[in-house]
């Protein structure tokens, strides 16, 4: 008997029937869609295994979608084939997060920078219009929509900025940075404080004015309040004051 479940990616519900299509591009497009939205909201644990076996019965697929999907998560970042080539949830790599955050800030000072140098004015449509797409998603407390969006704002920013090797550079730091940005918006229980969605609106005004300093100030603060939030977020104590008596 065919059941449905559904998860939420970039803001759409993805809706899959467990028991039919049995292969197809379709097929792994659907256990592309829904795994990816379930590693990106955490649902997943990074590190847990991915058995072929289990998710075709799961999905109601053939293994060959199901082993797609899985390289298609794995050009994405978000699985890792082991040795004996069974797939895992890629790890997070918390010990390199100072060198990721290092990398971070300073691509969100670099493109905020060039794009109040370089942009035309139809690339302001488009940051305002992403803009306006996360304000949207923040509202509606939607952290994978906010995580897209948030990513297509800054990539459209970098590419005001006329720098394709920085673009790609910062692309890549998003992508991989996903995971941690759950973190940060999970750190607001999904609601995020309007004065940081206003920081967008602050940059690209200064990238409108072409104030390059103003950017690079404004780059700064918004990266450092980030990175501040993630690392008391991951680092707080969650102990429990637990009770002991003695018999």
């Amino acid at each position: 008997m065919a059941g449905r479940f559904e998860a939420r990616d970039q803001g759409k519900t993805v809706s899959a029937p467990v028991a039919s299509d049995r292969g197809g591009r379709g097929g792994a497009r659907r256990v592309h869609d829904v795994l990816r939205a379930e590693i990106l909201n955490l649902e997943l644990d990074p590190g847990s295994p991915l058995d072929e076996s289990h998710l075709s019965e799961r999905f109601g697929l053939s293994r060959t979608p199901v082993r797609e999907a899985l390289v298609w998560l794995a050009a994405d970042g978000l699985v890792q084939t082991i040795a004996n080539r069974s797939a895992i949830v890629a790890p997070i790599d918390f010990l390199n997060l100072p060198a990721f955050f290092d990398a971070l800030t300073l691509m969100y000072r670099m493109t905020t920078r060039l794009a109040a140098e370089f942009h035309l004015p139809e690339d302001l449509d488009g940051i305002r219009a992403h803009q306006e797409s996360f304000r949207a998603a923040a509202e509606a407390r939607d952290a994978l929509a906010m995580i897209s969006t948030n990513r297509d704002l800054h990539a459209a920013i970098a590419e005001a900025g006329r720098n394709s090797y920085y673009t790609a550079l910062f692309l890549r730091l998003l992508d991989e940075g996903r995971r941690i940005l759950r973190l940060y918006y999970a750190s607001f229980d999904d609601r995020l404080p309007g004065a940081y969605v206003e920081e967008h609106d602050e940059m690209i005004i200064a990238i409108a004015v072409r104030d390059v300093e103003r950017c690079d100030q404004l780059a700064t603060a918004h990266a450092d309040q980030i990175v501040h939030q993630i690392r008391s977020h991951i680092a707080r104590d969650q102990r429990r004051d637990v009770v002991l008596k003695g018999r």
